[in-house]
């Protein structure tokens, strides 16, 4: 298995990973590790662990991760971001990570706490943008670096235009791929992967992928996503909003058809945004396995 990601696009085939969050319960913690021992025979090219909104759940952010490095065949992505620390503090996280034999780190700015969409407020001491934390992760050692992309735009970017250019200067800052905000059609995907490419950017950009599984993801897909729920599939979710049993099923069926067009239009990897669960998962991995042994 390769030990990076950046080795993982060698193998010339789409990526797969999966996307945790540190739990907050013993319950919760239960879960997160069958969750983990059951997608691990998937044999993913990786998998990530979240960073909680200021910095809340760094340091079982880092004990997951480490866990996984050492005891599954896993090889983890610590996500790392800027809220609520001074540049001292995310120094010493980052000279953790390395200890822990961590190399690999996803990168993020990260939204303010309480609230993700409400006003960012730098630390005094700190850093203001995702490329500033790129940048101090290249020079103090040899981490392989992704940052997010956002397939609507950032909810904070002023245009398009604008947030293409942010994302551009974060790869030239020493991003090695980037993953997307979860998205739910493929155009928004497709029209940022050509933006970038106009922009003369050829860094590897993953799709993430979710599936519904009940009715609260799509009223909470602002917040996942940076954008409204695409009208006319929700219109399909809400003719069935009462049989949690049907919207579960359009919902596999619905990722399952996505996750196939991305690698059809040829994306370099597909990061499943799992909510700690794996069954889903498994169900829309198993929907792609015929497609990826013709191919």
């Amino acid at each position: 298995m390769a030990r990076t990601v950046r080795d993982s696009f060698k193998a010339g085939k789409p990526t797969f990973s999966f996307e945790f969050f540190p739990p907050k319960t013993p319950e919760d913690y239960r879960l997160l590790w069958t969750t983990i021992r059951e997608l691990e025979s998937l044999r993913p090219d990786f998998v990530s662990v979240t960073y909680g909104a200021g910095g809340a759940t760094r340091d079982r952010t880092i004990e997951i991760t480490e866990r996984i490095a050492t005891d599954t065949t896993l090889l983890p992505v610590a996500h790392l971001t800027a809220v609520g620390h001074s540049i001292a503090e995310i120094r010493a996280i980052v000279g953790r990570l390395a200890d822990a034999g961590i190399s690999n780190v996803l990168a993020l700015r990260g939204d303010p706490p309480g609230d993700p969409l409400g006003e960012w407020v730098p630390h005094p001491e700190g850093l203001s943008y995702a490329g500033d934390l790129v940048s101090l992760l290249r020079a103090h050692g040899d981490f392989t670096v992704g940052v997010a992309a956002f397939p609507y735009k950032h909810p904070r970017s002023e245009s398009i235009e604008q947030d293409t250019l942010r994302f551009v200067e974060k790869c030239r800052r020493g991003a090695d791929y980037a993953i997307t905000q979860m998205f739910f059609e493929p155009e928004p995907y497709l029209r940022l992967r050509d933006r970038v490419a106009a922009a003369g950017c050829d860094v590897p950009i993953i799709a993430g992928l979710m599936p519904v599984t009940n009715m609260g993801i799509i009223n909470r897909s602002e917040q996942f996503s940076g954008a409204p729920f695409p009208a006319e599939l929700g219109a399909r979710f809400a003719k069935i909003a009462e049989d949690p049993k049907a919207v579960r099923e359009l919902g596999i069926e619905e990722a399952s058809k996505l996750a196939h067009r991305m690698i059809s239009e040829g994306v370099p990897g597909i990061h499943f945004y799992t909510l700690n669960r794996s069954r889903a998962t498994r169900e829309v991995w198993a929907n792609l396995m015929p497609a990826m042994v013709s191919d």
